[in-house]
């Protein structure tokens, strides 16, 4: 199962097992279970910590637990094999469970301990998603922390049936005690808080005893963390406030045009980002959904950002980067149907229509890259484009045209997704030149045509946004607000992209820095 450089690697993270652990398996007599039996003996051979057991007697096969020796009521089971994207959430359940303690603050241990009731997860996940691993690890260790805590964690390619029955069509896919929990990615944080009242609360009081910040950068993606990256430089006290740092990268796969880097992925870059943010002295609160901005009432004042939880936070200089999201195609069917055949991320959800008729809707570079990757899973692709031609690079749309199993419907107009009531079954659109409507059936419908800025809540504010509901900047990313910058994806700045966020966000960091240098503090000034 494990080539010689993984055996070598997995056998030196086993070196940090602090006592025995017992792997439990449940086997049948097909290959999957083959392979299982295969994977756990050889990791059973690397390390005298480690023992294996064939005797499990439950329901799903291939399945296996695992377990600290010393305290067999706190387990996790894995069915199907985690590996692909979670074979790294193999490797930390066998260290936690084995007392390797995880990169977790203490307060967020704390707290899922103190968490009473019976939790009992099940989460589906597909090799092939780059959102399941924050899920899986996040119930890993809960499961791993508190006796009353269990987590299933399913490889749905392996229990096609089970995935049929419960309807699930998008992963990463949560069930709590037998109910939908979440469809999505989640954080530990974001799982606690679901189940533990107070977590908000605390959350709250935490910020309120929080003194003024210098720069407070309100975002965490590319541009948010070179923002705040170049301020933290300067010597200026800095904040992040995000509601998940990294951003949009966590949706994002393949990255081929970061200048100097031939090849990453986003969640890999957005680990870096935050590492690299951790070199300095920055204050990073994450899970932080911003809800209103009061502007100083004069330059050298204190803005102040409100946050969902009911805290605030002051700073004397704002850099707004909260990014976009995902636009909506806004037709009927659509929200209906969402995680039921209705996807945006066709890393993640692509596995779950695997000979299937599809639909893509877009023709820029998204959409046609989407449809290329899942014309290599599925059994056809609809591409529909509003325009009267592709809107993507021609060596993608070379490439789409070399696909057999692809249909390219140009100047269409989608109206409707139509569905049995459970799952979709197909799309109308409208030919914008003839006028008239024609059906589509499929199983499943990937949405791709463009960004949203995340400023909704910005309107009230006196900030100058555009008929798109970007930020409006200046050619030094400044604002019509005295000490408020913006940059990235909710900005004027013309094409989204992370190298340019990533140069607006320092841009905009350094036209701060020449705000406060040239701005005194009021009080200063009122003191004078």
């Amino acid at each position: 199962m494990l080539d010689t450089a993984m055996k070598q690697q997995l056998k030196q993270y086993l070196a940090n097992l602090r006592e025995p652990i017992e792997l439990v398996a449940s086997l049948g007599d097909d290959a999957k279970s083959g392979e299982t039996r295969a994977l756990l003996t050889e990791i059973a051979e690397l390390h005298e910590h480690v023992s294996v057991q064939f005797d499990g007697t439950d329901a799903r096969k291939p399945s296996f637990i695992i377990r600290r020796a010393s305290d067999a009521e706190k387990w996790v089971r894995f069915a199907g094999l985690p590996m692909g994207h979670e074979f790294t959430s193999l490797v930390l359940a066998l260290l936690w469970a084995g007392g390797h303690p995880p990169k977790a603050d203490p307060e967020t241990i704390a707290a899922i301990e103190r968490l009473e009731g019976d939790y009992n997860f099940e989460m589906y996940f597909s090799l092939s998603c780059h959102n399941c691993p924050d899920v899986v690890q996040a119930l890993t260790l809960m499961a791993l922390t508190n006796s009353r805590i269990t987590a299933t964690l399913i490889e749905g390619g392996t229990f096609k049936d089970e995935v049929e029955a419960r309807d699930v069509m998008a992963v990463p896919a949560t069930f709590l005690n037998g109910e939908p929990f979440f469809n999505g990615k989640m954080s530990l944080e974001d799982v606690l808080a679901r189940l533990d009242s107070d977590a908000g609360e605390r959350q709250a009081a935490k910020l309120a005893e929080k003194e003024p910040f210098e720069v407070l950068v309100v975002g965490g993606g590319p541009a948010g963390a070179s923002a705040a990256i170049y301020t933290a430089r300067k010597g200026f006290s800095t904040g992040i406030a995000a509601e998940r740092f990294g951003g949009q990268l966590h949706d994002t796969l393949g990255i081929e045009n970061l200048t100097g880097t031939t090849y990453t992925e986003g969640p890999k870059l957005a680990a870096q980002l935050e590492a690299h943010v951790g070199e300095y002295e920055v204050d990073l609160m994450d899970r932080l959904q911003a809800e209103k901005l009061v502007p100083a009432t004069q330059p050298g004042g204190l803005h102040e950002i409100v946050f969902a939880n009911g805290a605030s936070l002051k700073t004397r200089s704002l850099i707004l980067a909260t990014g976009a999201r995902w636009r909506n195609l806004g037709v009927p069917g659509e929200a209906e149907y969402r995680n039921k055949g209705v996807a945006y991320c066709p890393h993640c959800d692509g596995p779950l229509f695997k000979g299937k008729r599809i639909a893509v809707i877009g023709g820029g570079n998204s959409g046609v890259e989407a449809a290329i990757d899942l014309a290599k899973i599925v059994d056809h692709v609809t591409v529909i484009e509003f325009d009267t031609k592709l809107r993507a690079d021609e060596v993608l749309q070379a490439k789409l045209r070399s696909m057999g199993n692809v249909e390219v419907l140009t100047n269409a107009q989608t109206t409707e997704i139509t569905g049995d009531g459970s799952r979709v079954n197909g799309l109308v659109y409208k030919g914008r030149a003839s006028g008239e409507e024609h059906r589509v059936e499929l199983a499943g419908v990937f949405v791709q045509i463009g960004l949203v800025p995340n400023t909704e809540w910005l309107k009230d504010s006196g900030l100058a946004l555009s008929k798109f509901g970007e930020i409006e900047i200046d050619g030094d990313a400044a604002t019509n607000l005295p000490g408020v910058f913006a940059a990235g994806d909710c900005t004027t700045v013309p094409y989204k992209q992370i190298v340019i966020a990533m140069g607006e966000g320092s841009k905009a960091a350094l036209s701060a820095f020449d705000y406060l240098i040239r701005t005194e503090p009021v009080e200063v000034a009122e003191a004078a």
